[in-house]
Parts: C-alpha cells; structure tokens; sequence
C-alpha cells in the first residue's frame, strides 16, 4: 500500500528493539497508554510519529501526551470529547467510526467506534466546543475475511468527511486501522487485502486529494518475527488401559518452561492467532517414529495447556522445542503466574542488517 503510512501497534508487541528499529526506518506509532506513549520518545520517535488511538483515555493520560506534544489523538462519544476539551483542547483529533467486522477473526467495533448515524451530532459538538478534527478512523477488526469489507468501510469514511465540510472541518487524515496478517497460511492474506484497499483509495481519496492515509499494523510486522524456544522440564507416559485393546495406545506428556499464563497466552486467547505447532530442535529429530504428544505449561493452573494431540519425536527433559509465529500479543499478555518469570527475549538479526541499524541509531543519536 504504496500511500500508506504504517503507525507500528505499540500494543502488539512493545519489545525496544522493534520499537528502535521501526522508529529508525521512519514507522510512526500507534500507542493506545501514557506508558507507550513514553516508551517510543525513548527509543527514538517523535511526538509527531505517535497517534494516540484509544478512544477512551484516562485524564492523567491526556496531560502527559500534552505535555509531550503529542496532538493526534481518537475519540467516538461527545463525553471523550468533553474530556479533551478540558484537559487539551488543541488536540488534533480523529473521529473513529465503527465498520462491519463480522468477517473477522476478533472483532472490535461492539466496543469502538461511532455509528454512522451519530457521526453528524459529534461534528457538530466538537464544533461547538471549539476542538479540532483533523481526520477519521476505524479498524475492520483483526484478520479480516471479507476484502470488500474495506472498500465499504474506506465509502463511510469519505461520507464521514463530506459531513465534516459542510460544518466547517478541513480534514486532512484518514487512518485505516490495522488487524492485518504477516502470515502466508491465512485465507486472504496481506496482498489480497491490499489490492482492495489500494482501488478503494484511489476511488474516494485520490491523490491530489490532499489526504494523508496511515494504517496501525501490528501483527503484520511481527507475527514471524519471534520463535517461541522452550525447555522439557517434566515428562510422563500414560497408557490408555481402558480402551481394551490388546496393545493400548500410549500418549507422551511434556511439561515446558513457558505456558498460557506467559507467552503463549495469545494460543488461547486470540482468535487471529492462527495455527501453531511445536517440533524438536534439529539436533533432536534422531528418526522419523512420532508419538501422540501433549504439552502442558509450568504451572499449577488445570488451564495451563497449549498443546493437545500434537505429534512429536519422543523427547527428554532438558530438550528444547520450538515454536515459530510467536511475535503477536505474546510477550505483551504474558504474565508472572505462579512466581514463574517472562521469556527472555534474544534479537537475531545478519551482519548487514546490524550494520545498517548501528549507523541508523548513531545517526539518530
């Protein structure tokens, strides 16, 4: 999406080094807390690289982005809008408006985003309360199906502005949302979106319109970017002996060093999440024979499960197995459950690539 400018989804996975990295190949950001917010100015971004896009904000919130410049900012009530007008009232604000995400994998819209029919009252209150709009939003949900979603989406958008006009708004941005995949197993992947989003745009905002589009990927950047590498500190063999059969089968189970409560918590809990599946490390795969295999993670929970009847080559403790995938709400949503500690987390990256980042940070410096 060539007239797209990506706003990296703090939220998504806040490790520093994405955050360096992308702040340094000139990525904006979208930062939904005072925390990430703070976060970015840290690593290299700017005020005017950060959308602050969470359409309910504590109050303390918006001082600090005040305090630090940072303008864009989303709302979808008339209460946000008092809000804003009384703590930071030369905010440049966008209005989010809520889209069909039925086709999606995890939808959002049932908590953000204005109707349509409420668009034309909240113009009109902004006005009247002397703020600034500077553009509009929304977002079809993470890992949408359905590319003519978009397009529909892209059509209220310019309704949207059009509405905005005629009570006196000069708009100037339109953010597109994020939800996309960086991942090639999906049913419609990022490319197939994208030839959709592109013809939506040069359709209801051509170039020459003067509108700048940014979009709030997340996942699309690190969905393959982590593997998840984990140690077998427990093992079992149990046999189904009530199954009567003359040879009954046996199932091999593995407790792992990490689990739904820490990293692998998105396994669970996120419906775009897609389809993962541990295997051994290289050194490990001695024969082809595989064994019906469950792991469990390390603590006490029942719930603590990421893997059922997957199949494996026998293991020991102290092996490692590996998880590809695992750059998304991962490390984000883990947690110290049961005194166990998060993954650390270990950049990997050519000696070309290092080079090139050194002189980008230097530069920034």
């Amino acid at each position: 999406m060539p007239r797209v400018r990506p706003f990296y989804a703090v939220k998504c996975n806040p490790n520093p080094t994405i955050i360096r990295m992308l702040s340094g190949l000139g990525t904006g950001f979208d930062c939904s807390t005072k925390n990430e917010i703070q976060l970015v100015l840290s690593l290299g971004g700017t005020p005017d690289d950060i959308i602050y896009a969470h359409t309910i904000k504590p109050q303390f919130h918006i001082k600090y982005a005040k305090t630090c410049g940072v303008e864009k900012m989303t709302f979808d009530s008339e209460e946000e809008l008092l809000k804003i007008s009384q703590i930071y009232a030369t905010a440049k604000l966008v209005l989010r408006i809520a889209v069909d995400d039925s086709k999606s994998l995890s939808r959002l819209s049932s908590k953000f985003g204005a109707k349509m029919s409420t668009v034309g009252k909240l113009l009109e209150r902004a006005r009247e309360l002397g703020l600034e709009v500077i553009g509009v939003s929304f977002h079809a949900g993470c890992v949408c199906t359905d590319r003519m979603i978009y397009k529909k989406a892209i059509a209220d958008a310019r309704c949207v502005f059009d509405m905005a006009n005629s009570v006196g708004f000069q708009m100037s941005l339109l953010d597109i949302g994020g939800g996309f995949t960086g991942r090639d197993d999906i049913d419609v992947n990022f490319e197939q979106v994208s030839e959709f989003i592109n013809a939506a745009l040069d359709e209801y905002f051509p170039s020459d319109s003067g509108v700048q589009i940014i979009a709030e990927p997340g996942r699309y950047y690190v969905d393959t970017t982590f593997t998840l590498a984990v140690t077998i500190t427990g093992r079992k063999v149990v046999t189904d002996e009530e199954s009567g059969d003359a040879k009954p089968e046996q199932q091999m189970v593995y407790f792992i060093n990490d689990g739904i409560h820490g990293t692998g918590s998105y396994l669970i809990f996120d419906p775009a999440c897609g389809k993962h599946s541990p295997y051994p490390h290289r050194s490990l795969q001695r024969n082809g024979q595989t064994y019906k295999s469950v792991i469990w993670g390390p603590t006490c929970s029942g719930f603590d499960k990421l893997f059922d009847n997957c199949w494996l080559p026998e293991v020991q403790v102290g092996d490692w197995l590996l998880v590809d995938n695992m750059g998304a709400y991962t490390i984000s949503l883990a947690t110290e459950f049961n005194g166990f500690e998060k993954a650390d987390v270990c950049t990997v990256v050519t000696t070309k690539t290092w080079q090139t980042l050194k002189l980008m940070f230097t530069a920034a410096a």
